[in-house]
């Protein structure tokens, strides 16, 4: 079978919703090998939520390319390299509206993901977005604006710097065991900031009372995106947690 190394897609709309966890909560979500980046004395985690067009392997034409809807939710990582700390997201769980990376992903490229429901609606700078799953759910309303906070962050050059740190992201591969990196890039990086209008995450709903609190959210639009097998680089002698 032949792997796929590289993913071109065109960004159309990216929500960061970002929360403060507990750092023994978030502990107990991760893998051996992994532990929470702590963020201002907490753990930092959300959901990631991204509207994807022009979905295609590096070679292929951009027109051919697939369209999805897709979230992941993610904890803020560290883990101890050949060369010491690295940094990155575990990612907890994948959704998708297509069938191309539910079926193809962690076989043909690296990154697992489940079968969802999304229902969208885009005005302007608001953005309405509801995932279902079977137990799995969202529902989040966000809107670009200048009216910004966050109890972690000093700023949102801050923000935007911590989550671009964060380009690799490991998870679980199909056997349920082994961890794999898919690393999302771009040479058009800009975030926005947003502010939140509801939210409801089944994920962090059910997380013990108070450990998880909403902290910010942030916006990307309309770039070009890179999604590749880190794994190159781990074979290259990085990107190794202990324990995996």
């Amino acid at each position: 079978m032949t792997i796929i190394r590289d993913v071109r897609a065109q960004l159309r709309r990216r929500l960061l919703i970002s929360y403060r966890v507990d750092p023994e909560v978030a502990s107990s979500l991760l893998p051996e090998g992994f532990r929470p980046q702590l963020v201002g004395g907490s753990a930092l985690a959300g959901v990631c939520v991204l509207g994807l067009e022009s979905i295609r392997p590096s070679r292929m034409p951009r027109r051919w390319g697939l369209r999805s809807e897709n979230a992941a939710h993610r904890i803020a990582v560290e883990w101890d390299g050949p060369d010491g700390v690295e940094r990155g997201v575990f990612i907890v769980g994948r959704h998708s509206s297509a069938w191309h990376p539910v079926l193809f992903g962690g076989r043909l490229f690296p990154g697992v993901h489940r079968k969802a429901r999304f229902r969208t609606e885009e005005s302007g700078d608001r953005y309405a977005v509801t995932m279902q799953a079977g137990e799995h759910s969202l529902d989040a309303d966000v809107e670009v604006s200048g009216d910004w906070s966050s109890g972690v962050f000093e700023s949102l050059d801050a923000a935007s710097a911590f989550y671009r740190a964060g380009q690799i992201g490991w998870s679980l591969g199909r056997d349920g065991r082994s961890v794999e990196p898919v690393a999302l890039e771009t040479d058009a990086w800009n975030v926005e900031a947003a502010q939140l209008h509801h939210l409801r995450s089944s994920f962090f709903d059910a997380l013990p009372e108070g450990s998880a609190v909403f902290d910010s959210v942030v916006v990307m639009r309309d770039l070009p995106l890179v999604l590749s097998d880190a794994g190159r680089r781990r074979e290259s002698g990085s990107l190794s947690p202990a324990g995996t």
